[in-house]
């Protein structure tokens, strides 16, 4: 599976490309729902995840983190584990 055209590929770091994804997952988050998501840190194996924004106290955002941004970095990025906290 390749990452969209504006994820760096090729010669970026995997934490680059990881960030990347999380930042275009972020922007989307923020313009249609209000929310955001952050990386608090990536070890090579482990990121590290929190919600914040309009996400803080929605029903929703365990369905929106579990769900989609971690069903969505896990397509790119099977072998990582994603780590979250609301």
């Amino acid at each position: 599976m390749t990452l969209p055209g504006d994820i760096p590929n090729g010669n970026a770091t995997l934490e680059e490309r990881v960030s990347a994804l999380i930042e275009k997952l972020s922007a989307y988050i923020e313009m249609y729902h209000g929310g955001s998501v952050e990386l608090l840190s990536f070890d090579g194996k482990t990121v590290h995840l929190r919600l914040g924004g309009a996400c803080l106290g929605c029903p929703l955002s365990p369905t929106t983190l579990h769900g989609w941004v971690e069903g969505t970095i896990k397509q790119f990025f099977p072998d990582l584990v994603v780590k979250a906290e609301v």
